[in-house]
């Protein structure tokens, strides 16, 4: 089976279910967004969270996806930044005990926070303080990080830093890894659109993006924006929540249906999940259909769970469900 690497945010989620969205407006943080935050901001939350039942999970979006595959049975590792902290602490020893190859750097600052907030709908809202995750640099990374395994998954929510972006693309390309990308949320594409673009064209095998990213970043809508992406890359998927996703690998386009969910908790880690299944499908040689089905099985399960982590039980009824796929 081929091995899977992922670059991202080493981020604890703690996650709040809101009875109403006042809080969201009251912290100023745009539904459905991802902000970044100072410690004074992640102060204030911390406050409100005091006197509000929350829980912790490892996070990130390429660490919730490195996740899902490490579940599934691929063979995994994950690069980023934490804090000598208890927080720090935390996430390696999840990765550890999820059998993920663990390729993690000690920040001087603390280990880094997203503070999740959960809509009565189901959808989610982050207010992210990076601390040491927002600390790895280019000069962290190494040619042997990327030895040994064929896919190499990042998140958009890193593209900020260009240098570092750049090296570990490169890095990853000189030791023959295709290079997955999500565009992780619709303000990251639009605030750094002309990088974006530059990375797909020269260095992106596989683009993962929601309507909203492929929105901001073609100005079109899904099906227009599935076709001028892929001329950019070799595959592309945008996903459109419960109504499916379309995928398209050069002029053939493939139309798939969501895993139908009569009570949707949380939607956090959707998009991840997706993609850890359509990349655990194509490490075990699927067609794109086949892979398709995968990420909706994937998906459509951790939204119905709070935060990123399926129970053992629900894992086992997942494997079965794609056996019958495989």
């Amino acid at each position: 089976m081929d091995k899977i690497i992922g670059l991202g945010n080493a981020l604890v989620d703690v996650l709040a279910t809101l009875n109403d969205d006042s809080l969201l407006a009251e912290m100023e943080l745009p539904k459905g967004s991802m902000q970044l935050i100072d410690e004074f901001k992640l102060q204030k939350i911390n406050e409100r969270f005091n006197n509000m039942d929350t829980h912790l999970a490892t996070g990130g979006s390429a660490g919730n996806a490195i996740l899902g595959l490490a579940c599934l049975g691929a063979k995994t590792g994950f690069i980023g930044k934490v804090g000598d902290d208890e927080y720090g602490r935390f996430y390696r020893e999840n990765l550890h005990k999820n059998g993920i190859e663990e390729k993690l750097l000690i920040g001087d600052l603390p280990s880094g926070v997203a503070s999740t907030f959960i809509s009565p709908d189901g959808e989610r809202t982050f207010g992210t303080y990076l601390g040491a995750a927002s600390t790895l640099r280019a000069e962290d990374l190494s040619f042997s990080m990327f030895h040994g395994y064929t896919y190499f998954f990042l998140e958009g929510y890193l593209v900020q830093d260009h240098d570092m972006i750049l090296k570990a693309i490169r890095l990853a390309k000189r030791a023959g890894l295709q290079v997955c990308l999500d565009m992780a949320s619709y303000n990251i594409v639009e605030a750094d659109l002309d990088f974006f673009s530059f990375l797909v064209k020269e260095y992106v095998d596989i683009l993962f993006a929601n309507e909203e990213e492929a929105r901001s970043f073609t100005g079109k809508e899904p099906e227009e924006a599935l076709e001028e992406i892929a001329k950019m890359c070799s595959i592309v998927v945008v996903k459109l929540g419960a109504r499916g996703s379309y995928i398209r690998k050069g002029t053939s386009t493939i139309e798939a249906e969501a895993l139908p969910v009569g009570k949707v908790l949380d939607t956090t880690g959707a998009g991840d999940y997706f993609a850890a299944g359509f990349l655990y499908g194509l490490t075990n040689g699927c067609s794109l259909p086949k892979c398709a089905k995968i990420a909706s099985i994937l998906s459509g399960n951790v939204i119905q769970v709070i935060g990123t982590t399926i129970p053992g039980v629900q894992w086992d009824e997942i494997k079965l469900n794609i056996s019958e796929i495989l």
